[in-house]
């Protein structure tokens, strides 16, 4: 079947309405998407797969067939690391609170894990602070090549990299425009964090959630996509910093199969704030204020690398601690967290921002 009748029939069995459409097979939305991802589909009937599939909720299998689709047309390479941390948050970015983990490379390069973290300049829904626009303020390239941050990543006194999608699925970058003109979350949102355009001997993918159904769903399409183990976390924002106030979830999988599904309170690691994230200055918008915001993480951001205690410190230790754990560096998380705390209040960390 050519592609022209391969997507008038998918799209009459997906866009039939909220009791009639039909799911399509793995093979089927894997070669659509493909042929989206080419330009072979006018946007019109892109934009047309990508609601209606929303709409009548992505199966398994579809969400497979699409990872599948955007793996192939992504350009990864192999870095020579035993341990490669992917931190995988939303790419639309943050709208109420600061995001801490924009700081976690290179604490956790400090802590001897080699990070990669990924994202884009802007997005729909949120079109909020993302990690890009940290990466610049903190005075790096962000449209460095796939080579570029790999031997960042295997330079042991860096040991982390961002990378940006235009870099790594330029296919898939660009479909940026046709997404903030559909408005609404796709499939895209959920599976673009799960690439790995880079790879080590052994790629742990950490990923934050909010509705309670996904993390089986992530744990099974990480596998898919070649991750070596996931760490699953009820995060801020669908992110993977949990509330620094209440009691949360994470779930640990190793090659797609639950190892762990554990309650977590940031009170078990002396962590006792009043608020559950630190939110953006009242006097500022993400939509008019977003150098101001910027700067406002910076001067968070860098006074936690050096030490500086407060909520943003207390975020980085709850995260890195918890990744730690599930890479079975320390039997507790506890024990974790003392080591952590060693390193920020050595402010080595901040020396890895270079």
């Amino acid at each position: 079947m050519n592609t022209e009748k391969l997507i008038h029939s998918i799209i009459q069995r997906i866009a039939t309405g909220p009791e009639l459409s039909k799911n399509i097979e793995e093979e089927e939305a894997e070669a659509a998407m493909s042929a989206v991802l080419s330009g072979e589909i006018d946007d019109i009937q892109s934009a047309i797969f990508l609601i209606a599939l929303r709409m009548k909720r992505e199966t398994m299998d579809e969400n497979t067939g699409i990872l599948k689709a955007l793996v192939k047309a992504t350009s990864s390479q192999s870095a020579k690391v035993e341990n490669l941390i992917d931190i995988g948050n939303p790419y639309s970015g943050y709208n109420r609170s600061i995001p801490i983990s924009s700081f976690l490379p290179p604490l956790l390069a400090e802590l001897g894990l080699p990070t990669i973290i990924h994202g884009l300049d802007s997005v729909s829904p949120k079109f909020g602070l993302t990690h890009r626009h940290i990466n610049l303020a903190m005075g790096l390239d962000s449209d460095i090549s796939i080579s570029h941050a790999k031997s960042r990543i295997e330079n042991e006194d860096i040991g982390w990299s961002y990378l940006d999608q235009g870099m790594y699925c330029k296919e898939l970058h660009r479909l940026v425009p046709l997404r903030n003109k559909i408005i609404k979350r796709t499939v895209l949102n959920t599976l673009e964090t799960l690439i790995g355009p880079l790879k080590g001997e052994n790629t742990h993918s950490i990923l934050g959630y909010v509705h309670k159904p996904y993390p089986p769903i992530y744990a099974a399409l990480t596998n898919s996509a070649g991750f070596d183990t996931s760490l699953l976390i009820r995060g801020v924002e669908g992110g993977i910093v949990p509330s620094l106030r209440q009691k949360g979830l994470m779930i640990s999988y190793i090659g797609g199969v639950e190892k762990v599904s554990a309650e977590i309170d940031p009170k078990m690691i002396g962590i006792k704030q009043e608020l559950r994230a630190i939110a953006f200055p009242r006097n500022l918008n993400i939509k008019s204020d977003k150098a101001d915001i910027v700067d406002y993480t910076m001067a968070l951001g860098m006074e936690a690398l050096s030490g500086e205690k407060g909520m943003f410190y207390d975020g980085l230790v709850y995260i890195a601690s918890l990744i730690l754990w599930h890479l079975n560096k320390f039997d507790l998380i506890e024990e974790a967290a003392s080591t952590v705390r060693q390193v920020l209040d050595s402010g080595r960390a901040i020396k890895r921002i270079t």
